[in-house]
């Protein structure tokens, strides 16, 4: 039984310590946000805070998150949209929606650490998020947009 807080809720979780992060939220709690893409590690779809740290869920194994603090982009908008999220849709900066999700939660871990952010750190931050439909200038600009809220 491995115990690790998601969301704010203290859960413990009876699967192999060497289950993917990402299938535990998606399986064992039904956190379905965040989205299996590559499976490596390398497109950002499964991005969720660990400890406060953007990692992809997907290669993350249950025992490196056991008594830690995950946060997925349902945990960011708890109390609604959070000022990333909102920035997104103001600037209709999402098509498919596939890759949002973990662009929401890498760009709010950037803002929490680096709230002045500028364009090329925002692009640089999010450059491991693959954007199929090709928006990531306005992504960019809405993070950017987004950094008045959260500062």
């Amino acid at each position: 039984m491995t115990s690790l807080t998601v969301n704010g809720e203290q859960v413990d979780v009876d699967r192999p310590d060497d289950t993917p992060l990402l299938t535990v939220l998606r399986d064992a709690l039904g956190l379905v946000g965040s989205r299996f893409g590559c499976g490596q590690g390398l497109c950002g779809a499964c991005t969720v805070l660990l400890d406060g740290k953007a990692v992809p869920s997907c290669d993350t194994p249950l025992w490196q998150a056991a008594d830690s603090i995950v946060t997925t982009v349902e945990g960011l908008a708890a109390d609604g949209p959070n000022p990333v999220q909102q920035s997104l849709i103001r600037h209709q900066a999402a098509q498919c929606g596939f890759c949002i999700s973990g662009i929401v939660v890498r760009a709010t871990a950037l803002l929490e650490e680096h709230p002045n952010a500028d364009a090329e750190q925002v692009a640089e931050a999010l450059e491991r998020n693959l954007c199929r439909c090709g928006t990531h200038q306005r992504i960019v600009e809405a993070v950017l947009a987004a950094r008045a809220v959260t500062t």
